[in-house]
């Protein structure tokens, strides 16, 4: 497809083609939200302790380590979109492994294999589109893939309700009455077959990166892809900018280590790791029983989590529509702010005891939504703009795997917590953890809104320059 693009400029051509990429945020969410509605039912069937608990729920996220790990070295050498199909075809064999496993053991070796397709997507999807985008939309195109991880788990949680209140519906065969009766979360976890067989197919009518066809010295084919996207002199500008860039750079990983990119280096680790420590996940994978401890009945937790879930979508859309109008800092300083207060509100509710009433559920939602207009959509646009164009897919690597070490540690900390330390304190906690995030926006996160990919590279050169740790300066 890639040597017959049209090269009429076409904004439909960006959405669908952003869309495509964004599918890898729809099974990241799907794959990581329907966990909520199995951990109880696997427990049971299981007889899993606090920490085999916390296992079948964190396993996959050791996997998202090792795919991140291996994506950025991947995703250089052989390509944006081969990487994504690879992705595709690790959540399909997820999905239809974990329906099917026949011990804990087998359900876990699945997990992990699904945590391969969620790392690798979730590094290379928001590289993809960052590097696909022009610059003045480059906000809303890599927010759409936030968006699609909140609609994969809304969904996640529809189809979780669902199935746990039919699951009496009458089979014709023993497998199916296993599958959607007497352990329904087989069929939880399987419904993931299906996005992830969209997610494959759609994935071989869509290009190459053009930024990555350009470091690989395929000119003609990023020009075409370039012109389609914004058409010819907003091409010509993009290619002028990179060519003046090519040969001022190294290609590995230790250019990133350099004074002048030290800057990049602190915000790719820290904003991704501070965005999952904050405890959203906590609430994404253990929703259920935190609002059972609230005094919801299970099946009615499941109800409030899928209320989280639609929050969650709606109010992804005030960074989507703002983004790219107010900015990256606006949004991450009001949403941490509000999430930090909505933290420790929650952890005051439990400690007193109000958990009767709408009270939790409120500010539980409050809280994603803080999270929703900013952490979630702000954080991958930022790690997909701040790091130079020789070693984006590495670096992008390098601060995917901090937010999935971060998320690893909730995902295994947090029963143990709640069991340990109860509720209030696990709020607490969470508030003191994501707290570091205003002073990181403050002090280091520049404003990128409109600016080039190769501008903002050149941010950080002319920043360091100016710097009174530069040995050079006058």
């Amino acid at each position: 497809m890639e040597t017959t693009i049209n090269t009429k400029k076409s904004s439909s051509y960006l959405f669908l083609i952003c869309m495509v990429a964004a599918l890898g945020g729809f099974l990241f969410g799907f794959d990581t939200a329907v966990i909520s509605g199995t951990v109880s039912l696997v427990k049971h069937d299981f007889y899993l302790s606090a920490m085999s608990e916390g296992w079948f729920v964190s396993c996959a996220l050791l996997g998202c380590i090792i795919g991140v790990s291996l994506s950025g070295k991947l995703s250089d050498q052989y390509g944006r979109k081969k990487i994504l199909i690879l992705s595709a075809v690790l959540f399909l064999a997820s999905a239809i492994g974990c329906m099917f496993s026949s011990s804990y053991d087998a359900l876990i070796i699945f997990r992990l294999i699904g945590g391969l397709g969620i790392g690798v997507a979730s590094m290379v999807s928001p590289l993809y589109i960052s590097e696909f985008s022009p610059s003045r939309l480059r906000g809303m195109m890599v927010s759409l893939y936030q968006l699609a991880i909140t609609i994969g788990i809304v969904l996640a949680y529809f189809s979780n309700a669902w199935l746990a209140n039919h699951t009496t519906a009458s089979f014709n065969s023993a497998t199916t009455v296993k599958i959607f009766s007497e352990q329904v979360w087989r069929a939880m976890l399987g419904l993931g077959a299906v996005p992830a067989s969209i997610f494959l197919c759609c994935l071989f009518l869509v290009p190459e990166s053009p930024r990555w066809l350009l470091l690989k010295g395929q000119e003609k084919k990023a020009e075409q892809i370039l012109i389609r996207v914004d058409g010819a002199a907003a091409a010509s500008e993009e290619l002028q900018a990179f060519k003046a860039q090519q040969g001022t750079q190294d290609t590995s990983l230790s250019e990133l280590f350099k004074p002048v990119y030290r800057k990049a280096l602190w915000i790719g680790l820290l904003l991704p790791f501070l965005s999952q420590v904050c405890g959203i996940n906590a609430v994404i994978y253990y929703g259920p029983r935190i609002l059972e401890q609230a005094g919801f009945t299970l099946n009615n937790a499941l109800g409030g989590q899928v209320t989280i879930g639609l929050v969650n979508v709606l109010f992804t859309f005030v960074a989507i529509f703002t983004i790219d109008k107010w900015g990256r800092r606006p949004l991450l300083f009001a949403g941490i702010g509000g999430a930090v207060l909505s933290l420790v509100i929650i952890g005051v509710l439990f400690a007193l005891k109000i958990t009767s009433g709408p009270w939790i559920l409120i500010f539980i939602l409050a809280f994603i939504a803080c999270f929703a207009f900013s952490f979630g959509p702000v954080c991958w646009v930022v790690i997909g703009e701040i790091f130079p164009n020789a070693i984006r897919g590495k670096a992008m690597a390098l601060a995917t795997l901090s937010l999935w070490i971060g998320n690893f540690l909730v995902g295994q900390l947090t029963p143990l917590m709640l069991e340990g330390l109860g509720s209030s304190w696990t709020f607490w906690i969470f508030a003191l953890c994501c707290s570091p995030a205003l002073w990181l926006t403050w002090k280091l996160i520049p404003e990128t809104k409109g600016k080039s990919l190769e501008n903002i590279d050149q941010y950080w050169k002319e920043d360091y320059a100016n710097s009174p740790l530069n040995p050079t300066k006058p």
